[in-house]
């Protein structure tokens, strides 16, 4: 004996609009994270990046500084074993920060604690806000 639900019950109808309508126009909860997080920030004398990356070393880290770009690359490895369950992203990332003023190469300084990489752009000298005097005539 066969049972035809369609006839009794419309759910398998209206189940199959929801996903049809769920996958046509992506929602904000499914959009994708850029990874790793991070913050960007500015004060007069530099520009501020702080990225999240926990249980990452140093060797596993690369910073690259292009003209207008700071390119931050690594790699997560996986950790050996059986999985039940693994949100922890693993692989290679990259992200690429667009810097808008010009910065002092020579003094960019970067520094990893507790899982947040921070690395500080000192603007140019001819960058840097300059207070200009109004003389009266």
């Amino acid at each position: 004996m066969v049972l035809d639900f369609n006839t009794l019950y419309p759910f398998p109808g209206r189940l199959d609009r929801l996903f049809d309508d769920l996958f046509k126009t992506p929602l904000p909860e499914f959009r994708r994270m850029a990874y790793p997080p991070l913050n960007l920030s500015e004060d007069e004398q530099a520009l501020h990046v702080r990225c999240q990356v926990p249980g990452m070393a140093m060797e596993d880290l690369s910073l690259t500084l292009t003209d207008k770009s700071l390119v931050i690359k690594g790699e997560r490895k996986a950790e050996e074993g059986k999985y039940y369950r693994q949100e922890r992203p693993v692989g290679s990332f990259q992200r690429v920060v667009h810097l808008n003023v010009p910065v002092d190469r020579d003094k960019i300084a970067a520094t990893l604690t507790n899982g947040v990489l921070e690395v500080i752009l000192p603007r140019a000298e001819e960058a840097r806000p300059r207070k200009i005097s109004i003389e009266a005539s």
